[in-house]
C-alpha cells in the first residue's frame, strides 16, 4: 500500500505544527522547512482547516496552528481523512469492478484484512506520539514512541 503525496504533506504539516505547539506558523515557513512547493501546501492547509485539524488566521501576523491537542489526533484518522480512497484492488469499488471472478475471489478478503490491520496499527498512535522535538543544534529527532493502551 502506498499513501498519496497529499497525505504525506498533510502529516508533515501536522507534525510541524505539533512541534510548534500553539505558535502560529506560515505556509512559507513550512514550504521552506520541508522544501515543498508553497502552492502544494496551500491546498493541503486549506483542506486540513476544513477537516478541523488546524486553525487558520489570515492577514498580517496570521498563520496556522493545530485546532486541537496533538494527543487527540490519531494518525489513522488523519490518513483516512486525507486519502481519496482505499481501493487497493479494482474489486474494492463496486462501480468500477469489472473482474469476472470478483464474487468468488478469496484474495479480496485477504487484502481487506491486511488493509484493516494497517489502519489498526496507525490508530494506535497519535500526532503527539509522532511529534518531532528540536535538538539544540537545530536538527530534528523523533521522540520515543509509546503505544496507547
Amino acid at each position: 500500500m502506498r499513501l498519496t503525496l497529499y497525505t504525506d504533506y498533510s502529516l508533515r504539516v501536522l507534525l510541524y505544527l505539533a512541534h510548534k505547539e500553539n505558535e502560529l506558523v506560515t505556509i512559507t515557513e513550512l514550504a521552506d522547512f520541508y522544501n515543498i512547493s508553497r502552492n502544494h501546501l496551500v491546498k493541503v492547509v486549506h483542506n486540513l482547516g476544513l477537516n478541523g485539524y488546524i486553525e487558520t488566521n489570515r492577514g498580517r501576523g496570521g498563520g496556522i496552528r493545530l485546532a486541537r491537542p496533538a494527543k487527540d489526533m490519531q494518525i489513522g484518522e488523519i490518513v483516512r481523512t486525507t486519502e481519496p480512497d482505499f481501493d487497493l484492488l479494482e474489486c474494492f469499488n463496486e462501480e468500477t469492478d469489472r473482474c469476472v471472478v470478483s464474487k468468488s475471489c478469496s484474495l479480496k478478503g485477504v487484502i481487506h484484512e491486511a488493509q484493516a490491520n494497517f489502519l489498526s496499527v496507525l490508530d494506535k498512535y497519535t500526532l503527539a506520539d509522532m511529534a518531532l522535538k528540536k535538538k539544540p543544534e537545530g536538527s530534528f529527532r523523533s521522540i520515543p514512541i509509546r503505544q496507547k493502551n
